[in-house]
């Protein structure tokens, strides 16, 4: 196999990436899969890594660290993967704290994905293109408003090296913060749907935070995302619903809805924080439109 980067974040699980990461490369190399690692320093330098790589003829990614790694490779293949010619395939050697995209397809971690990458077992993904004032970022697994953004922006300045215990702490402490936000949204065709909730969700995948199953029927490959909101709810009825999200049981409760869609229009007021694909970024966001099938997944 030639034409292959791996992109390696050290920080990644608190820097259990670094210690990790050369055992589980020599493990591919010793599988026939040479791949040229690139490793970054600072946030950003995965995007900047794989865009280079993609505009010289590269179309084989490896993300090596978690959720954060494979997002901004994804940002770097894209909007260029649109433009045609072959297609470009990522695969994970999931070594950071989440990991939350591959939860979908196994929850052996590493040696699943390094099986995965020998045999060369890929599938169609789709992709999400996400228009906001600042630009367009495209993510594989979920954009998330209000309260579940608040809660990983804190567990990522506060928590980030206790995992999932970490958005446990983040979201009993907001939930002492905890209000309705309006959102005005259009999905699809329909009309407009303007709604008080205190979250909403734009799923692609799964999971989300490591283990929460936020969207329990969302499928990577179906060309739609799974919209998940919850209403008006009381600071008591949200940490009683809290346990359900590791089950994904709380879209059956009478304050969450779920629907899904191929666009969606969004109007909010002004920026606001945005979760994305575990990241957290300070925008106001327009648009999302699922890429059907636009990038190839070694799972």
């Amino acid at each position: 196999m030639s034409g292959v980067v791996a992109i390696v974040n050290p920080a990644a699980g608190g820097g259990r990436s670094e210690k990790l990461a050369p055992a589980a490369l020599e493990r591919l190399r010793g599988a026939g899969i040479e791949a040229e690692v690139l490793n970054t320093s600072a946030s950003g330098d995965a995007t900047r890594l794989a865009r280079e790589a993609y505009g010289r003829g590269v179309r084989g990614f490896i993300a090596v660290g978690g959720d954060g790694t494979s997002y901004e490779i994804v940002n770097g293949i894209f909007p260029q993967a649109l433009e045609g010619g072959d297609r470009p395939w990522l695969g994970f050697l999931p070594l950071g704290t989440g990991n939350s995209f591959l939860r979908d397809f196994t929850d052996e971690g590493a040696d699943h994905s390094i099986t995965a990458l020998t045999s060369g077992n890929r599938r169609p993904c789709d992709v999400v293109r996400l228009s906001c004032d600042g630009g367009e970022i495209f993510y594989i697994n979920l954009l998330s408003l209000g309260f579940t953004a608040d809660v990983g922006s804190m567990a990522n300045d506060r928590f980030k090296g206790l995992g999932d215990l970490g958005y446990v702490l983040a979201v009993v402490l907001q939930t002492a913060r905890l209000g309705p936000r309006a959102f005005r949204m259009r999905l699809d065709d329909a009309r407009d749907w303007n709604q008080y909730g205190v979250f909403v969700s734009f799923c692609n995948s799964r999971y989300t935070g490591g283990k929460m199953m936020m969207a329990p029927y969302a499928d990577t490959g179906d060309g739609k995302l799974d919209v998940v909101m919850a209403g008006d709810m009381a600071r008591r009825q949200l940490l009683a619903a809290f346990p359900r999200i590791f089950k994904g049981t709380h879209v059956h409760l009478p304050t969450v809805t779920s629907s899904q869609a191929s666009v969606v229009e969004i109007d909010v007021d002004g920026p606001m924080d945005l979760m994305v694909d575990g990241e957290v970024i300070h925008d106001r966001p327009r648009r999302l439109e699922v890429l059907s099938g636009a990038l190839d997944v070694c799972v």
